[in-house]
């Protein structure tokens, strides 16, 4: 835990002030609260015993100051810690969605959706009380405690001995039961996020389940995930919901022990009657706190599990660091020097050689899995090849900051990206919209027509998916994407396969012209893709085993 807060340290050195609230709010309730005991002495001996008449009215007076007092405390630092906490956990979302989508590729292909949602949103909130809550209750539940007991001594010294001396029982519990529960905390996170997973797998493929009729099917498995993540809960519950009674009986053998001792004191007038409802009444009150934070013990093991979950995301060193250099020029050539790229034990491509200049179209075809695509997650520097490099404008592409790289480069993959957003917005996505090019980028995409049919034009609202446009539509879209964005390298992943050829062929034709000035790699299966391709590169198994013109091709 000691590390924990090391890490959360500076985040929290940020909010001194709000700080500086929950302490006056503390103090305020621990003053209140030590003088709900001291008030039970004039209320017994004064009021009830000597009849003191002034009594019956300074008594209810002072009760309800008391309280009055006691309430702004915990009203002043309920709110500034719930600032604190809510403030801390909206950064902290920020921060964690920051370092998983900079992170390299690899990462986010192997880790699922489910899981980095779940921990962006789950335990992102878990840690809320962390960081919000635990501290200041700590401090608040630990001064409460040390001025009760301060009273408490101060009033009775010997009394006191035999009140506190339990508490030390209490600590070796706690301890046994906050172990068990960081563990079930690590479960339970890592189970809600298969249940998390399940959602999004669902949700995502809604089509096939209907067309498979697999609704039964996905109910039982994701059925499955949801009562395995109750077991663990209830296992969560089952142990934390120890401490409670466990300290109600180690509290009542205090009281008893008071009560047995104290009645002698007072039986031998030693003691007043007040005196020991007073002290009654302060040994009752130390215990509630000690309750509380036995209570918040055990939850802090759920936060620090959080904790090292979110943490964990945040020390990954990526592998595709960044280079130095800006580049701030088009792309006027990209060659290949000796590529090879591994994943893991797979060897995805083989000493691959390759270069084109301004105005060339570079085509790649060859069998499913052969390497096309691990070409262009190279030149888009999703991976880093294990050997050879791929050299933009003579350097390599090591040596330019990845953002510069891509700013450079437009793709087009074979899954079109369509965000919940104005049509317009999906067109000039990142940028500023401008209506003129995003209209002239949808005409160059053959996209125009069916465009200014919709009800409200560019401006039409995007479902989830773009589940209110074809699949024709989307991928048209994406390819008055690539046009807005005006790069320089142009990468197409089977960027028409859902176009009819009479579609395919408008949108090449303009796309030619468009691009005479600009570097074009395309990955394509149809022949009437790639004719008028200047060098076509064919892959097997991760190697180029033949190149040159679709006629020089036909000829061997």
């Amino acid at each position: 835990m000691k590390n924990i807060y090391k890490r959360y340290l500076p985040y929290i050195k940020e909010y001194k002030l709000q700080y500086i609230y929950v302490l006056v709010g503390i103090v305020l309730t621990v003053v209140a609260t030590t003088a709900t005991a001291q008030i039970m002495q004039p209320l017994m001996d004064d009021m009830f015993i000597k009849r003191d008449e002034k009594m019956l009215y300074l008594i209810p007076l002072g009760l309800i100051g008391i309280y009055f007092i006691k309430a702004l405390g915990r009203y002043v630092q309920s709110v500034y810690m719930n600032y604190i906490g809510m403030h801390i956990v909206s950064r902290f979302r920020e921060i964690l969605l920051e370092k998983i989508i900079g992170s390299d590729m690899s990462f986010l292909y192997l880790n699922r959706s489910g899981e980095l949602i779940s921990r962006v949103t789950n335990d992102i909130g878990r840690i809320q009380y962390f960081v919000s809550n635990m501290l200041p209750e700590l401090f608040r539940e630990s001064i409460t405690v040390i001025s009760l007991v301060g009273y408490v001594i101060y009033l009775n010294p010997k009394l006191a001995f035999y009140s506190l001396i339990l508490v030390p029982l209490i600590i070796y519990p706690l301890i046994a039961i906050a172990r068990k529960l960081k563990k079930y905390s690590h479960r339970s996170q890592a189970k809600n996020a298969d249940v998390v997973t399940r959602l999004t797998e669902v949700f995502n493929n809604s089509e096939i389940i209907k067309a498979n009729a697999t609704e039964a099917y996905e109910m039982k498995r994701f059925s499955l995930e949801n009562w395995n993540f109750f077991k663990i809960n209830m296992k969560s519950v089952y142990v934390g919901e120890l401490v409670s009674p466990i300290m109600e009986v180690i509290g009542a053998g205090g009281l008893a022990a008071v009560i047995f001792v104290g009645g002698h004191e007072v039986y031998n007038n030693h003691m007043t009657v007040g005196e020991f409802t007073a002290f009654l009444t302060a040994v009752g009150l130390v215990f509630q706190p000690v309750r509380r934070i036995g209570s918040i013990y055990s939850k802090i093991q759920d936060a620090v599990a959080a904790s090292e979950r979110v943490f964990e995301v945040l020390d990954i060193d990526n592998a595709i660091k960044d280079g130095e250099e800006i580049l701030d020029e088009d792309v006027h050539s990209i060659e290949g020097l000796h590529v090879s790229l591994s994943y893991g034990n797979k060897e995805a491509l083989k000493d691959i050689n390759f270069s084109a200049k301004d105005g060339q179209n570079i085509a790649l075809v060859g069998d499913s899995g052969g390497g096309k695509s691990s070409l262009i997650n190279l030149v888009l520097r999703f991976y880093d090849p294990v050997n050879g490099e791929i050299r933009i404008n003579g350097k390599d592409i090591k040596s330019y900051t990845q953002k510069s790289l891509r700013h450079h480069i437009a793709l087009v993959s074979q899954r079109v990206y369509i965000f919940q957003d104005s049509l317009a917005a999906n067109v000039a996505y990142g940028q500023e919209i401008d209506r003129e090019k995003v209209e002239e980028a949808l005409r160059l995409g053959d996209a125009w027509d069916f465009v200014s049919k919709l009800e409200n034009g560019i401006d039409t609202k995007m479902e989830e998916f773009g589940a209110n446009l074809s699949g024709g539509q989307r991928q048209r879209i994406a390819i008055a994407r690539a046009i807005y964005k005006h790069a320089s390298l142009l990468l197409f992943d089977e960027a028409t396969s859902a176009l009819d050829n009479e579609s395919e062929k408008r949108i090449q034709n303009a796309l030619k012209n468009y691009a005479k000035d600009k570097i074009t790699i395309t990955i394509a299966h149809r022949l009437s893709t790639i004719e008028d391709a200047d060098i076509i590169l064919v892959f097997q198994a991760g190697e180029i085993v033949a190149r040159g013109t679709h006629k020089e091709l036909l000829e061997d």
